[in-house]
């Protein structure tokens, strides 16, 4: 069994706050870790996740879970330094069972289950003292440490207007999401079961990941959560729904192709069908351009207020 410490940690995963989630990391053997992140109500998260309703945001579980595996499977992957970032590829069989609250000490399990072809195949486990709170198999790869300097993009019918749908104050009133963990600037349209979203990417956003050689990219796991929130402002708007919560329940498959960077416009094309009134399905794409770089087959819960 071999510890690390802090020191260990920043410099093997390269993350910088607010986004270094491990605090503390173990190696069992070579196949098993474990890892616990401490929540504090003075996460800065919370200030947005939920104003007088504090929840650890399920994407947050999410990106412990990867980094754990980045930790475990690292130099697996990428031995020689300048192969590539590793990142989460795939992910699969999310399920968030319970919440995770302010004072809470999640304990996060890894079992390394398939290395080939370049990528790794883990199943990971979070518990606390009140048992299980989230799982998820994530299938990490080899991403470019940078993708090639393009020119700015040039102005298109994605970019704001006077004749948008929904400003970020309209999205205010639907969705309980507040900075900084509103991933939505606005709806450029929403019709029937579908809505465009647009999601920009600056380095100035909070939750930028430092990766090695100082590169910086949208986190893996956060390609669903963009994708969830327009889904919540589609399943909220609905008259059924007025007043309520929606929250992340399951995701059954996401897939990311390539990572995000400072200066991308993300449009986000989500799709959630007339269902239960008490839940709802849905499929979140993700593009810059017309490049196709992450989807997403989520669930939420709609819930009153408590």
């Amino acid at each position: 069994m071999k510890h690390f410490s802090p020191g260990e940690i920043t410099e093997k995963l390269k993350h910088r706050q607010p986004l270094i989630l491990l605090d503390s990391v173990s190696e069992l053997s070579a196949s098993k870790w474990k890892a616990v992140k401490n929540i504090s109500f003075n996460d800065p998260v919370f200030q947005g996740h939920f104003p007088k309703h504090p929840i650890y945001p399920g994407v947050m579980h999410v990106e412990a879970m990867e980094q754990l595996a980045e930790f475990a499977v690292k130099d697996i992957l990428a031995p020689k330094k300048g192969d590539g970032l590793i990142l989460a590829k795939k992910l699969r069989k999310v399920k968030f069972r319970k919440p995770a609250l302010p004072g809470d000490r999640l304990l996060i399990e890894l079992e390394v289950k398939n290395v080939s072809n370049g990528e790794a195949e883990t199943s990971l486990t979070v518990k606390t003292a009140s048992g299980l709170v989230s799982q998820a198999e994530i299938t990490m790869g080899i991403f470019p440490f940078e993708r090639a300097a393009e020119e700015p993009a040039p102005p298109n019918s994605y970019d704001k207007t006077a004749d948008i749908d929904m400003d970020v104050n309209q999205v205010m009133e639907v969705i309980p999401h507040r900075f900084p963990f509103l991933f939505i600037d606005y709806v450029k349209r929403m019709e029937g079961s579908h809505l465009t979203a647009v999601k920009n990417i600056g380095h100035t956003d909070p939750f930028i990941g430092k990766c090695p050689n100082s590169r910086t990219i949208a986190p893996i796991p956060f390609m669903s959560e963009i994708a969830s929130h327009p889904g919540c402002v589609l399943i909220l708007s609905r008259p059924v729904n007025k007043g309520k919560f929606a929250y992340f329940m399951a995701i059954d498959e996401a897939e990311c192709f390539e990572p995000a960077y400072p200066g991308d416009q993300l449009r986000v094309e989500v799709e959630v069908l007339e269902g239960s009134s008490k839940f709802g399905r849905g499929e979140g794409k993700l593009f810059i351009g017309e490049r196709l770089i992450s989807r997403t087959l989520m669930m939420f819960a709609v819930v009153d207020p408590q």
